[in-house]
């Protein structure tokens, strides 16, 4: 059952990554998923590492932290796939 949540968060956070970053992305709805589920991943390591992993209620920061991380790996993921594919991003 939690590969079933990270799927589920990892889409949730890549879209709403793709919301944030200005411009069209170009990767597929595939991989906005990986890359929104490895944000998650370093979001929960980065609030691990600063000792708020765990707290009552709920974890604003952690998922805050989550969301920063899909938001950087969208983004760079987006860079890597369009120089991959030869496609300029365009800024406009």
């Amino acid at each position: 059952m939690s590969w079933l949540w990270a799927i589920i968060v990892g889409f949730v956070l890549g879209l709403i990554a793709r919301a944030i970053l200005p411009g069209k992305q170009h990767q597929p709805l595939w991989l906005t998923t990986i890359f929104g589920i490895i944000g998650a991943v370093l979001g929960n390591a980065v609030a691990t590492w600063i000792g708020v992993n765990e707290t009552r209620g709920i974890d604003w920061i952690r998922h805050l932290l989550q969301l920063a991380g899909a938001v950087a790996v969208v983004g760079l993921g987006d860079l890597a796939y369009g120089s991959m594919r030869g496609k300029k991003s365009q800024t406009t």
